[in-house]
């Protein structure tokens, strides 16, 4: 592929190095003649210096013919742009980063489609979206950027007292936007069917969007659970991204930012957490606010030397568990020689979700259950593909396979009964291990 990089910082840098060890053409434009040479020393790639945002630098810099061209300055506004002149100039595919939510949330307008770009991405909103379901679902299987995240997947034990135990599926009444696909029991993994009754000891696999997966996991597990209390270190637009996502009874949130003017914006904005003015890991404080006996301490600061040792010190202290946010992924292989138990990285996170767009094969293994008895792929359904245009209970040919969810455009939802798929939809499927040929046969047409 030919991928013109558009600013030589942490994101547009890392993805130079990842996309040129699988031997991309990277041209990489930027103002800063420093990181340029210094780019040039490290990486086999070309370089131009000038403005990203005119289409006479495009062009010098082959954008016009590119596959993909990635618009990843410190300015949203000259990321929006750049993205959209490159669009508009013969790039196939545009992406532009953002940090501000006003363009990522689409406030007022749909900047996306209004500027003819292929994707936004926003690294600390992604971020913030996996911390919340690390901490939400300690057991949830890698699909996180199937539809963006917006449908989770989690293997769960059957508590003793839980609802469902001794009813069959049918009977359970899942709430719409979540599904069962997979049950353990006896060490052996199965497909789920309308008369399967659940049982204590089960490991149940449960699927669903955002919405409804808190409703569905009370099926299954201890209806008293306790509330969880989380200590986020540092204010940023991460950390409100990050409590919009824990917003609900299960999270007793208290967030420690150290700038005045900051806690009380952030404390107007979030008016469900505890917004504290003052610094964690200070001693003092540490012990009044007994942060000892937090389940999680997430230090989200733009510091990461900051976030290491805040993370680390806290987990010596007595914290359960540790988690710090880190851009450089040099520091990744440090963290758990010093306690911290998870990292998280903006810009790793923002490669991963180019990667995924630049991802064009129509079948893709993302996850196993069960020491691989069973897989889970994402598929696009092809037109020649048997199961389109045909409402889901006639479709006789998916006895071997569950249709979890359906991603059309940009919706994404758990599809019933009575709905049907249609050619270029996204499908995420469960079923038998080695049923690969037989997937593509039902499912792309080929």
């Amino acid at each position: 592929m030919n991928i013109v990089i558009c600013g030589a910082g942490q994101v547009g840098s890392y993805a130079a190095e990842v996309m040129g060890a699988d031997r991309h053409n990277i041209t990489i434009i930027d103002t800063d003649a420093a990181r340029l040479r210094s780019i040039e020393d490290s990486m086999d790639v070309s370089t131009l210096r000038g403005n990203c945002a005119t289409a006479e630098m495009l062009r010098q810099a082959g954008a016009g013919e590119a596959d993909l061209v990635i618009a990843a300055t410190n300015n949203d506004e000259i990321n929006l742009l750049t993205a959209s002149v490159a669009k508009g100039i013969g790039a196939l595919k545009c992406i532009a980063r953002v940090h501000h939510r006003t363009f990522f949330e689409e406030r007022g307008l749909d900047y996306q489609e209004h500027l003819g770009i292929d994707r936004l991405i926003c690294p600390e909103y992604s971020t913030a979206q996996a911390i919340a379901r690390a901490l939400r679902n300690p057991g949830a299987l890698a699909i996180e950027h199937f539809a963006r995240g917006q449908i989770q997947m989690q293997e769960l034990p059957v508590s003793k007292s839980a609802k469902a135990i001794g009813r069959p599926l049918s009977e359970l009444r899942l709430p719409q936007g979540a599904r069962l696909v997979g049950i353990t029991r006896n060490h052996e993994v199965f497909l789920p069917e309308a008369g399967s009754v659940i049982e204590t000891g089960d490991i149940i696999v449960l699927a669903g969007n955002s919405d409804a997966f808190q409703t569905a996991r009370k099926l299954f597990g201890d209806p008293k659970t306790t509330r969880r209390r989380i200590a986020l270190m540092g204010g940023p637009g991460m950390a409100v991204w990050l409590c919009r996502a824990l917003r609900d009874r299960n999270f007793g949130i208290r967030l420690f930012e150290q700038s005045m003017e900051r806690a009380e914006q952030l404390a107007e904005k979030l008016d469900w957490v505890t917004v504290i003015n003052a610094d964690p890991i200070d001693p003092a404080v540490f012990k009044e606010e007994s942060l000892a006996q937090v389940d999680t301490f997430v230090a989200l600061e733009d510091d990461d030397e900051h976030n290491i040792l805040g993370s680390a010190w806290a987990k010596s202290m007595g914290v359960r568990q540790a988690i710090a946010v880190v851009q450089r992924p040099n520091y990744l292989h440090l963290l758990g020689a010093v306690g911290i138990d998870r990292a998280f990285s903006p810009r790793m996170v923002a490669v991963k979700e180019i990667e995924n767009l630049m991802d064009t094969s129509p079948l893709r293994r993302l996850a196993s259950l069960g020491d691989g008895v069973l897989d889970v792929y994402r598929v696009r359904i092809g037109e020649q593909s048997h199961v389109i245009d045909t409402p889901l209970r006639e479709l006789t040919t998916l006895s071997d396979w569950i249709i979890v969810a359906v991603q059309h455009g940009e919706d994404v939802s758990v599809p019933g009964a009575n709905d049907v798929i249609r050619a270029g939809d996204t499908a995420l499927v469960v079923g038998q291990h080695g049923m690969e040929q037989e997937l593509t046969a039902v499912f792309i047409g080929a």
